[in-house]
């Protein structure tokens, strides 16, 4: 749907081709005949015209290489939110010249009064733009991973004309700047003569002529945001002149940006999927199978190999059971599972318990004897490993200050070191 004003409002624009004069008519169909689309086809559409097109007349495929490249630049502009713009209103000359047509003698004047060095506001790709609206839109991972249409309510800006009036005739090109918003005022000190350029008092900067009686009234609308299969976190669907409409200005944009939920149970990067996944020690030792509700509703038996001893932190992966690749959701990336082995907890296990697991499992190292008058006994303790390298940091006295202090203590710390 185009919010356009009817008529064209904004024609005669003096930095378009021909001074400001009378244009003859430009075609803005062609490149939408090429595609074989409607002047309202979404960007969605536009893609997949092209796409089914660009296979069929592939040159590597016995295509004519000319339509192939007719092909290629009429997807270029539509495809492109600012080119489709500039074509709808310029056709093929707006979008080559960027909007700017040639260089009149206004804008060389500019360049050297006020204009900037750039051709100034004269040099505006036609009429100005609203201001665009942002918008968070939160999906599930389940969503990106099967797509979806989140359809969302937006209340904007609409023009509305007296009755008897169209739109046609509500905004027309302001007489006093010929529509460039500025006007250029000249200023005498004395034997100098000054060149000033100032926004256009009569319209304010906007270079239309708003007739009486045109308000803005709040309109609703359903917007139908497609999320795709695999759509990247953070990523921009935008919807051209959804926004708010103003006298004398193109009605910006509306975009959604993807802001991906977290997930109970797997974690995103790119394609890939990562989950976590407890074991008991003879899982690890023996082999483990689990279940795994995947993401569009499918359960997953998962095993291990015969033989395979899992190691605590190991990793291992499930070749395309990820997320369906941006664009190609027939591909997906892997699944990847780091195990977490859970060991029995102390004094878990009896006397007979430990007596069968040393019968099976390989042999322990030759022991020490307890009753050994030349060994000093010592026991471990668990200790957080946070508080490793933190011992003595509390004292505030020099290890080396007393010789005494270097006699073992009860604890068996033989000597504190601090370094100076």
């Amino acid at each position: 749907m185009s919010f356009f004003f009817g008529g064209d409002p904004f024609d005669g624009h003096p930095g378009m081709g021909g001074g400001g004069g009378s244009r003859k008519p430009v075609d803005t169909q062609e490149y939408y005949d090429i595609l074989g689309v409607g002047k309202d086809a979404t960007s969605a559409q536009i893609k997949k015209a092209y796409r089914k097109l660009a296979i069929k007349n592939h040159p590597d495929k016995g295509g004519d290489p000319e339509k192939f490249k007719k092909i290629s630049v009429a997807y270029d502009t539509l495809s492109d939110p600012e080119k489709k713009e500039l074509y709808d209103k310029y056709g093929k000359e707006g979008v080559e010249q960027g909007g700017g047509g040639a260089r009149n003698a206004d804008d060389i004047f500019s360049m050297f009064f006020g204009g900037g060095g750039g051709g100034g506001r004269s040099r505006e790709r036609g009429p100005r733009k609203g201001k665009d609206v942002v918008h968070p839109l939160k999906v599930s991972l389940e969503d990106i991973y099967n797509g979806k249409i989140v359809k969302i309510s937006v209340n904007r800006q609409r023009i509305k004309c007296p009755k008897g009036m169209d739109k046609s005739s509500a905004v027309k090109m302001c007489t006093q700047c010929d529509g460039r918003g500025a006007v250029v005022q000249v200023r005498r000190m004395g034997p100098m003569i000054q060149q000033v350029q100032t926004s256009c008092p009569k319209c304010g900067g906007t270079g239309k002529d708003v007739a009486k009686g045109v308000k803005q009234v709040k309109e609703r609308k359903i917007l139908e945001v497609p999320i795709d299969k695999g759509v990247k976190n953070g990523k921009k669907i935008k919807f051209d002149g959804e926004s708010d409409e103003h006298p004398g200005l193109l009605p910006g944009d509306v975009i959604f940006v993807v802001q991906e939920k977290e997930h109970s149970r797997f974690k995103r990067k790119g394609a890939d999927l990562l989950m976590r996944k407890e074991i008991n020690i003879c899982e690890a030792l023996c082999g483990t199978k689990f279940i795994v509700s995947q993401l569009d509703g499918r359960e997953l038996l998962i095993s291990t190999e015969p033989g395979k001893v899992i190691k605590p932190g190991e990793i291992m992966c499930v070749a395309d059971e990820g997320m369906p690749y941006e664009g190609n959701p027939y591909t997906k990336g892997n699944l990847f599972i780091a195990f977490e082995v859970q060991f029995p907890t102390n004094g878990s296990l009896t006397p007979q318990q430990m007596q069968v697991l040393q019968s099976v499992l390989p042999p322990r190292p030759d022991q020490p004897e307890d009753d050994d008058d030349e060994l000093e006994l010592c026991t471990l303790t668990e200790v957080d490993k946070s508080q490793f390298g933190k011992s003595g940091a509390s004292s505030g006295r020099n290890a080396y200050d007393d010789d005494d202090d270097e006699e073992m203590s009860g604890d068996g710390q033989r000597v504190q070191c601090a370094q100076q």
